[in-house]
């Protein structure tokens, strides 16, 4: 039977090599599978890796339907096994609503891969909906890591190298974006909670001996 995989994690985990992976697996196998994202830091209607794979995809917009999407290939001969689903936190309710119709009804495989929770530690609504109706739910294992050296498990977002929790939940930008520019950074929750990213943490604490402590832990710490 299809299922309706949700494959999670924050940013630096993964995500998108296991989907690149994931369909270079099932092509090798001669299944027919159609790929999709959204935002994607490579730009429009690709799929990338920061481990610097890049390939074409289909870009979704609001008004994309993937039921439509599907049972017009299978119209023009196309098997369509099963579907690659990229950042899919930008995904619509509605959308992953139509994703799991076309694995119930038409029997593809829909393998989705995306961020569960926002800058602001929100969940994403294609997130929340993925959650409600996964079949299967993985956490990826590649752990993505504070500065502090701890599991990251928040993604924050920078503008003009300062952490800010507020603002539109969707703003494309990149762990590798320049100080003066909207940026993102994984940290662990401790340091999510303080605003502390590795540029703040180097400028209240500039001696590796007191790095990633914060001001209330140690007396010295506040001097």
């Amino acid at each position: 039977m299809a299922e309706l995989a949700f494959f999670s994690g924050t940013m630096d985990c993964g995500k998108s090599t296991l989907a690149l992976q994931m369909h270079h697996n099932h092509d090798a196998r001669g299944r027919d599978g159609v790929l999709f994202t959204r935002n994607d830091r490579a730009g429009a209607a690709r799929l990338s890796s920061r481990l610097g794979l890049s390939v074409d995809a289909h870009e979704v917009g609001d008004t994309t339907d993937f039921w439509a999407e599907v049972v017009a290939r299978r119209t023009h001969g196309r098997a369509v096994d099963y579907l690659i689903c990229d950042e899919a936190q930008f995904y619509t309710a509605a959308q992953v609503d139509q994703l799991a119709a076309v694995v119930d009804e038409l029997d593809v495989d829909v393998f989705a891969f995306g961020i569960t929770t926002d800058f602001r530690t929100r969940l994403f609504p294609g997130s929340a909906r993925l959650v409600e109706l996964a079949d299967r739910i993985e956490v990826l294992q590649v752990r993505a890591l504070c500065w502090c050296g701890a599991r990251a498990t928040h993604n924050a977002r920078t503008v003009d190298g300062v952490m800010v929790v507020e603002g539109e939940q969707v703003v494309v930008g990149d762990v590798e974006a320049d100080a003066d520019t909207v940026g993102y950074e994984v940290l662990c929750r401790r340091h999510h909670r303080h605003r502390l990213t590795s540029v703040s943490a180097r400028a209240a604490s500039p001696s590796p001996q007191t790095l990633g402590v914060l001001p209330d832990d140690v007396p010295a710490a506040r001097a």
